[in-house]
């Protein structure tokens, strides 16, 4: 038996106007994935429990079987692991992201953040970027002070480590969450360690904004990588081995840190494909091909993709539907064509591991829906794979019993 977890992140949405008040999947073509519905359950799960943050950050870790009320401590030492940081007691980890400040002399606490992802940065000019900021003699020293260190990565996401660190009573907040909002209110607060953070992120932009690295995005129309920001802050964290607690190994297939960390931690091999991006211009076929490879070698498989999520995020409503109708036929559809060819018995348990709102562009912490499908049998559901199909099914509190159900196991 073979089994397929498929998650296609935050592709669940709310009713959008746009799209006659229907979701993003209820306006989308997924032929092979209604085909699987159809024969099989679709119900909805609460991947995302109060009071934890509505995110990949707790909605994964309920998917591959980890209860986030009990594992979670943050979303940036699960990044870490996946690259291969190593955390030392008193450690704190930090996503930096690259971001877009609005324009304008007025001071950064006014401005407006009109991209969590500086436009989508590509990982050259990414990388370019943080050298500037590494390069820089202020900033260099600023860190030095704050006792921290950031891993340079080629993607919008950088990673910083904070030796010594005291996370108690401050807050950070998703940049993600704020898009179009003035940012003064979001900046770390708490208390007096919290500047550290602000101060840095000042430097960052008064660095940046003007620097010729930036303006030559500009002047080719693109967004300016003109600052950073500290958010999914966390300590390090251990998660029970997949193995003791299933009985197999297997992959991960993804081109997000964040996921792969998770796998990394529970005993399953990180698969990094070559010009997989996390974007809807990631490597469809590269991602495909991967995954059958590793369901040859291995019974368990999750294949991760980000470009729902990050559509949403940039407001790209056409790019969404594209990539939900891509995960369709360039990576569901194909996939199962080879499991029926080879004649392989198959699970496949597909969902959004949470809601991403057009209307908002953030995230939203409701339950989405799954699916779940077994090629030996027909449930006879007769259904579609939705928002609304999933209310009418069953209803799962938590989603750390996902895993579960895919492997017919009993608790």
């Amino acid at each position: 038996m073979k089994y397929l977890l498929v998650i296609g992140d935050g592709m669940a949405d709310d009713p959008v106007p746009q799209l006659g008040n229907k979701t993003p999947l209820q306006a989308a073509s997924i032929p092979a994935i209604d085909a699987m519905a159809a024969r099989g359950t679709v119900g909805s799960v609460v991947n995302c429990p109060a009071p934890l943050p509505a995110g990949s950050e707790t909605a994964i870790l309920s998917i591959f079987g980890c209860d986030p009320r009990d594992y979670f401590t943050g979303r940036s030492p699960m990044e870490a692991a996946a690259a291969g940081i190593t955390m030392r007691p008193g450690d704190a980890a930090f996503r930096c992201n690259l971001i877009s400040f609005e324009d304008g002399d007025m001071p950064m606490e006014e401005k407006r953040i009109l991209s969590h992802s500086a436009g989508s940065i590509d990982g050259p000019s990414a990388l370019e970027t943080v050298d500037v900021l590494l390069g820089d003699s202020r900033f260099a020293k600023a860190l030095a002070e704050a006792r921290m260190e950031i891993h340079r990565f080629p993607a919008f996401r950088q990673l910083a480590v904070q030796h010594e660190s005291d996370l108690s009573g401050i807050r950070f907040t998703p940049p993600h969450d704020h898009l179009g909002e003035k940012i003064g209110q979001y900046l770390p607060a708490g208390n007096e360690r919290a500047d550290v953070f602000s101060r840095l992120m000042v430097l960052a932009h008064e660095i940046l904004d003007h620097h010729p690295v930036t303006e030559k995005r500009r002047a080719a129309g693109k967004l300016p990588a003109n600052g950073i920001w500290f958010w999914a802050e966390g300590t390090a964290v251990a998660l029970p081995s997949f193995r003791e607690q299933y009985g197999m190994d297997g992959a991960v297939v993804s081109a997000v840190p964040l996921c792969h960390g998770i796998g990394v931690l529970r005993g399953l091999e990180m698969v990094e494909v070559k010009g997989a991006t996390g974007e809807l211009d990631t490597n469809f076929a590269g991602k495909l091909e991967a995954t059958w490879e590793k369901l040859n070698q291995y019974d368990f498989v999750c294949l991760h993709l980000e470009a729902p999520d990050e559509c949403t995020h940039n407001g790209d409503l056409p790019g969404k539907l594209q990539a939900i109708e891509w995960l369709d036929s360039k990576l569901v559809a194909p996939l199962l064509r080879r499991l029926e060819t080879a004649k392989l018995d198959h699970r496949v348990l597909l969902l959004s591991d949470h809601k991403t709102l057009t209307a908002t562009r953030g995230h939203g912490a409701e339950p989405v829906p799954f699916l779940l499908y077994d090629s030996r049998r027909d449930a006879g559901h007769g259904g579609a794979y939705d928002e609304s199909a999933g209310e009418k099914g069953p209803f799962l509190e938590n989603g750390s019993v996902l895993l579960d159900l895919l492997f017919e196991k009993r608790r």
